[in-house]
């Protein structure tokens, strides 16, 4: 978010004769909240221990990522639910889109959403790109998903979000 405004900034700075509506964001479409039922208190509970099962459930990932927006780190989760529905793109033309769509949303430097991974997996996932297939971001979702698990999962189980759901 911070990126976007910084370089919506910077060409209002080069161009004042502007449009006024270049630098009023048109706010996203709010996310619905899941159809999916509130778990049960030891359904949460088991969140604490497995990502996995936190992503997996809609509700738990809806949480989730609120968790994250309120923290500014939504993009992680942004990019791990993009990579696992291309992985369930069958078309190699829809594939490859998708791949260019992730790649120049999440991974390309100054990406609007550019999630924090180290050059050797970016480099990794460029060559990857070349000739997409399901596996092209298995590295960078795998490196994504254990930073998510280290960081930002003991952080949710620590917060209001979670302490609502485990009531």
């Amino acid at each position: 978010r911070a990126k976007e405004i910084k370089t919506k900034l910077g060409t209002l700075l080069q161009k004042p004769d502007s449009t006024i509506d270049f630098i009023i964001p048109y706010p996203e479409k709010p996310e619905k909240p899941p159809k999916a039922q509130k778990p049960s208190p030891e359904e949460a509970l088991q969140w604490r221990d497995s990502l996995e099962k936190l992503l997996q459930n809609p509700y738990g990932l809806a949480s989730f990522r609120s968790f994250l927006r309120s923290e500014f780190s939504e993009e992680n989760a942004e990019f791990w639910v993009a990579c696992e529905d291309y992985k369930r793109t069958k078309s190699p033309v829809k594939m490859a889109e998708k791949a260019k769509k992730i790649y120049e949303e999440f991974i390309q430097t100054e990406a609007p959403k550019e999630v924090n991974i180290d050059h050797f997996t970016k480099a990794v996932t460029m060559k990857n790109l070349v000739e997409p297939s399901p596996t092209s971001f298995d590295m960078a979702q795998k490196r994504i998903f254990a930073l998510m698990e280290k960081d930002s999962l003991p952080r949710f189980v620590r917060s209001e979000f979670y302490h609502e759901l485990i009531k």
